[in-house]
């Protein structure tokens, strides 16, 4: 079984993309140079709003994660893991995690690549304050 959620969000002239153990998109606005894991800015999403079904899958044992992050022509796509503790309550921001870590904002774990994995091309797109920015999250369970 698989459901699959798209999430909207645009980029930020201060996005780093340097944090190397996770990356969040963010409803925020705005963003400090301390936020090197933001990747993207006003999303349409927090955690919270994902669907039932995608939380569901999610927080199955043995839950594989998809997210795919595009920008234009630009795709980068990171493989995750879900996690039977995952909560979804925050409202603003989705964390991605290289490690088990959970916490509200966390929507996947055990990551295999973290902002600072971006590659800088991508990056460079994700800095134009302009940038449609399109975040794909597939939860595939057997």
């Amino acid at each position: 079984m698989r459901k699959e959620e798209s999430i909207w969000a645009y980029g930020h002239e201060l996005i780093r993309s340097t944090h190397t153990t996770t990356f969040e998109i963010t409803r925020d606005e705005t963003l400090t140079k301390r936020g090197d894991c933001v990747i993207a800015v006003r999303a349409d999403k927090g955690a919270a709003d994902l669907s039932s079904t995608f939380k569901e899958y999610a927080k199955r044992p043995g839950a594989t994660l998809t997210i795919t992050v595009e920008a234009d022509a630009m795709k980068e796509t990171v493989k995750a893991s879900g996690d039977p503790g995952l909560s979804f309550t925050d409202t603003e921001d989705i964390v991605v995690r290289k490690s088990a870590y959970v916490c509200g904002r966390t929507v996947a774990v055990k990551a295999d690549k973290a902002a600072s994995d971006l590659p800088r091309r991508l990056v460079e797109r994700l800095q134009n304050p302009t940038q449609k920015i399109k975040v794909t999250l597939t939860v595939e369970i057997v």
